[in-house]
């Protein structure tokens, strides 16, 4: 008997490659632009707040920036299609880069964090692309198609905190605050994003009718997997948020150099986006399941290294900044394969939408606590903490335990 088969088996159309080639373009530019605020973000707070303890406001802004993105811009998709929102996403995020400049420059705190959440909401991009990418894939290969976008972004993640000293001496030339010059970096890349997407992207079919029931999205948040998938990347968010956030203040505090903060940022933000073809195929391979427990087992390595390493030691603070890396894209990928293949497929954009501005808000809590936590206890405290926290999604993976995924 001949074996025909199934659609989930078949690979990428050219239709398909070439839709992800242009959105993978599109997240190199919006991965150089999203380091901006990694890399100096707390730093300026510090010097323009004048206060350790509010150094991770910042972070707090774009993540509740983010999550504001992630709600606008998810309707906007189910309405126009995913290269609208994602080219808006791009400009929003421009805009937000170039005030964050005005605001450093005029010393005007109030337009400085407004201007942060506004390029919150437009960085939220990077992620909500993943799951455009999957939705070009065939079931089968849906992990694989997130990586690949998610893989894109490394390019420009890696390159951009690398100019942070070059980007910081055009500042200077031009009269601006030195700490302004990867936002100078992330204007332009965002713009550049924005444009490849408006110029080379197909406009998407029309999206399906969002569902009659009005409380239909709010069921499908309740199936297992969703809410097995949505704790893991929200632990992660968390966890990765709050140590990330004052790793350049506590190296900038024991003597380290900009350019040296940010090689470790880098390195950080690499490992965030280098494995995802890999993590993309774990999961398309052995279940979200699994990816899930072992990113919660290199996110407790990563923060206990993190909070053991002596703070002189960049090789080894950047190796702890990679662990957490490595860790929140295994759970980024693992939580979005578990999400995904559980949601209901009439309302699986709403429930991506509310997932992740739950990691939105994780991140937004962890900014905000990392600062007052490092102000009071040290930084070697909320490391470790954190860490500890990340083997949350053991037992978040444990209620899931009888579904195939």
């Amino acid at each position: 008997m001949t074996r025909t088969v199934p659609p989930a088996a078949t690979g990428f159309s050219r239709g398909q490659r070439r839709a992800l080639t242009v959105l993978g373009v599109s997240q190199a530019f919006g991965g150089m632009g999203m380091a901006a605020g990694i890399t100096v973000g707390a730093l300026l707070a510090q010097d323009l707040l004048g206060s350790t303890g509010l150094a991770g406001v910042p972070a707090a802004l774009y993540t509740a920036g983010a999550a504001a993105g992630a709600a606008g811009l998810g309707r906007v998709g189910q309405r126009f299609g995913h290269r609208t929102a994602l080219a808006l996403g791009n400009g929003v995020a421009a805009l937000g880069s170039a005030g964050v400049v005005a605001g450093a420059a005029a010393r005007w705190p109030v337009l400085l964090l407004t201007a942060l959440f506004v390029y919150g909401a437009g960085t939220v991009t990077g992620l909500l692309a993943r799951y455009a990418g999957a939705g070009l894939a065939p079931p089968g290969r849906r992990g694989r198609a997130a990586g690949t976008v998610l893989f894109a972004m490394t390019v420009g993640a890696v390159v951009g905190p690398n100019l942070t000293g070059p980007t910081g001496d055009l500042a200077a030339a031009w009269g601006l605050p030195r700490l302004t010059g990867p936002f100078l970096l992330a204007a332009v890349a965002y713009v550049a994003g924005a444009l490849v997407l408006v110029v080379w992207s197909r406009p998407d079919p029309p999206p399906p009718a969002p569902p009659r029931e009005p409380g239909a999205a709010r069921t499908g948040c309740t199936a297992p997997g969703v809410v097995t998938g949505a704790t893991v990347m929200v632990t992660a968010q968390l966890v990765m948020i709050a140590v990330m956030t004052m790793t350049p203040v506590h190296m900038a505090g024991h003597g380290h150099t900009t350019q040296a903060v940010g090689l470790v940022i880098a390195l950080h933000v690499g490992a965030m986006f280098l494995p995802s073809p890999l993590s993309g195929l774990l999961a398309d391979r052995i279940g979200g399941r699994w990816v899930a427990v072992a990113a919660g087992a290199v996110l407790l390595g990563g923060g206990l290294l993190a909070g053991l390493a002596p703070p002189a030691s960049t090789p080894s603070l950047a190796c702890a900044l990679v662990l957490l890396g490595v860790g929140w894209n295994l759970a980024l990928l693992g939580g979005t394969a578990l999400l995904t293949d559980a949601a209901p497929a009439e309302n699986r954009a709403a429930v991506q939408g509310l997932a992740d501005v739950g990691m939105s808000v994780a991140g937004a809590t962890g900014g905000i606590v990392s600062g007052l936590v490092t102000g009071g206890a040290g930084y070697p405290v909320l490391a470790t903490a954190a860490g500890a926290l990340a083997l949350a999604v053991v037992p978040a993976v444990a209620m899931n335990r009888g579904r195939p995924t």
